[in-house]
């Protein structure tokens, strides 16, 4: 009965743990989105207003690196560059080569 219990448990917590990831996931398209129908305003804006100007490469930019970062750190960078599979990876090729040279 206990058993039963803490795996309830434990699939309760992989269950939040999930959600909170996908409503992660949420926020970075949402984020995306918003930048993307917001910027041919504001371009828009900038072309009609202040033509001789062009500012809008400046929120272009930095607003995109946003977004860029926020997607690399929810989505990304975790998954591709040093998420677990690469840790795990890079410990067995250490453990591997002090196979190598003790041998």
């Amino acid at each position: 009965m206990e058993d039963r219990e803490i795996r309830e448990a434990r699939e309760g917590r992989k269950y939040l743990r999930a959600k909170k990831k996908v409503e992660k996931v949420k926020e970075v398209y949402v984020h995306g989105a918003v930048f993307v129908f917001t910027m041919p305003i504001i371009i828009m804006t900038n072309f009609m207003f202040v033509p001789g100007f062009h500012y809008f490469w400046f929120a272009l930019f930095g607003w995109g690196m946003a977004v860029f970062l926020h997607w690399l750190v929810v989505v990304g960078f975790k998954s591709s560059l040093f998420g677990k599979d690469w840790e795990e990876r890079k410990i067995k090729e250490a453990m591997e080569e002090e196979n190598k040279n003790n041998n």
